[in-house]
């Protein structure tokens, strides 16, 4: 049974995503303030996340930043108010992997945590290790490691630099990524594959301006290169 973290302050909002995550079959965990979600997210690591923005204590960014910054890979959905989309940027560069924008229907929340779900359990099928340039990609432990030292890496990351990996030299679209990273029944556009390609960039190119790995095939879409 997969386990789910709801951290949302309102209590109605809270509760309703209890309830109807519970009827799907998930354990599910709650917390009414960032803290509290912090501290049950590093110590019982749920399966994914709902993450509500504006908390208690600690924001939802904070929260995921911490998340990331502790090396956790699970799916993170951030639940909204702002409808600008500056704020939906921000939590995709802090490590968030999907947001829902209030409001919302229980329905739609519930349908992106079982995308997330099935996911996860497809990618953790194959258990290679994948070397390229002073990184190795550990895909049983999720694990991004440069020169042997753990590199932050979230869920939505892994998926898609090991999805490149599996198809070096291959020109992947973005709808092509988007349906393989974030399944057929996303909700997201071509701009989400942009900015998850660019904060994988910073983290794997040597020089960002000059990749060498992450090519981008103008009017096509990416291709990857191990050299």
């Amino acid at each position: 049974m997969e386990t789910i973290l709801v951290v949302e302050d309102d209590p109605s909002i809270l509760r309703g995503l209890e309830l109807n995550l519970q009827v799907e079959g998930y354990s599910v965990l709650t917390a009414a303030d960032g803290d509290d979600g912090l501290r049950q997210a590093m110590d019982r690591k749920p399966d994914v996340v709902l993450l509500d923005v504006m908390l208690p204590k600690l924001s939802g960014f904070d929260v995921c930043r911490q998340l990331r910054k502790q090396g956790l890979t699970m799916p993170i959905i951030m639940l909204t108010a702002k409808t600008q989309e500056i704020d939906k940027i921000m939590g995709l560069e802090l490590g968030a992997d999907d947001y829902v924008t209030k409001p919302f229907s229980v329905a739609e929340v519930v349908a992106r945590v079982n995308a997330h779900v099935r996911r996860s359990k497809q990618f953790e099928t194959n258990e290679a290790n994948y070397n390229f340039g002073d990184y190795n990609l550990d895909v049983k432990g999720q694990v991004l490691r440069k020169n042997g030292e753990q590199q932050e890496l979230s869920q939505k990351e892994f998926l898609m630099l090991k999805l490149f990996l599996e198809n070096e030299g291959k020109v992947l679209s973005r709808q092509e990524i988007l349906a393989k990273v974030w399944g057929f029944d996303y909700f997201g556009t071509d701009r989400t594959v942009d900015n998850f390609i660019n904060k994988l960039r910073q983290k794997i190119e040597p020089d960002i301006n000059h990749p060498r790995h992450i090519l981008t095939m103008r009017g096509s879409g990416y291709k990857f290169l191990r050299e």
